[in-house]
């Protein structure tokens, strides 16, 4: 499984390393230390708080409100969800503020290895989003 550190997660989250910071002090996100003794997040752990965070931005209880905005429509994110049918599957990005779902190939979500807790990018265009993986 894929971790993060600090200063990544603030950028999938939408917010300053010294707020990622913060959050993992009070213990809103859970963390190991690796052997150089930086503190990690776990992707999975993160793809929850990424829903929590942006849940709470949502309804107006959250600490930060920042908007995030995108260059050439390219949303950097975690995947909080892979839903895999016979032939299409479903996936969804939370990039900040932002949750994307795309429908594309199972065979795509495959060889793209995409899974729960892991980087990727959403590109937009026009009515279609496009997953690149980090």
């Amino acid at each position: 499984m894929q971790s993060y550190s600090i200063g990544q997660a603030a950028r999938l989250l939408g917010v300053s390393a010294d707020t990622a910071r913060r959050w993992a002090d009070a213990g809103r996100v859970a963390t190991h230390r690796d052997e150089g003794g930086r503190r990690l997040i776990d992707g999975r752990d993160l793809a929850a708080f990424s829903i929590e965070i942006a849940q709470s931005a949502q309804s107006g209880t959250g600490e930060e409100e920042h908007p995030y905005t995108s260059a050439r429509n390219a949303f950097p994110g975690i995947v909080t969800a892979v839903k895999l049918g016979d032939v299409a599957a479903q996936v969804e990005i939370q990039a900040g503020p932002h949750r994307l779902v795309s429908l594309l190939t199972r065979e795509a979500v495959e060889e793209l290895g995409l899974e729960v807790g892991m980087q990727a990018t959403a590109r937009v265009k026009s009515t279609n989003v496009h997953i690149d993986r980090a």
